[in-house]
């Protein structure tokens, strides 16, 4: 997978509960709209819709979860990416990560980063 990675002076605590949070996702997710989970709690084979910017719902299942630590899913069946924090002095480094065959995203995700960084400090 590719990865990009970023500090932020939040704790990892604060970081992942945005990056569990489906409200939270259109907010720093440029590729997401909206999502919703099909039962009530964000855990391994927790399945759920995710939509697009044009509209369109797409399945999704959890597919890997160390809770607190990373999780990955996978979007209408294909393998998406990855999304992680790590405690780092006194904040955290959060990561991102995509399929070998998307490295084109990684700019997608750098961008999902810096809003998850103004999210988590706004909200110190």
């Amino acid at each position: 997978m590719w990865t990009v990675d970023r500090h932020i002076e939040a704790s990892a605590d604060a970081v992942w509960r945005i990056l569990v949070d489906l409200d939270a996702w259109p907010e720093w997710g440029l590729t997401v709209a909206g999502a919703e989970l099909d039962g009530a709690g964000f855990e391994l084979g927790a399945t759920g819709r995710v939509w697009t910017p044009v509209g369109v719902p797409l399945p999704f299942v959890i597919s890997d979860i160390d809770f607190g630590r990373s999780w990955g899913w996978r979007v209408a069946g294909v393998p998406a990416t990855r999304h992680g924090v790590e405690p780092e002095g006194a904040g955290c480094r959060v990561w991102m990560s995509a399929p070998l065959w998307a490295p084109a995203y990684l700019p997608v995700l750098e961008i999902a980063l810096r809003r998850i960084e103004r999210m988590a400090v706004s909200a110190a």
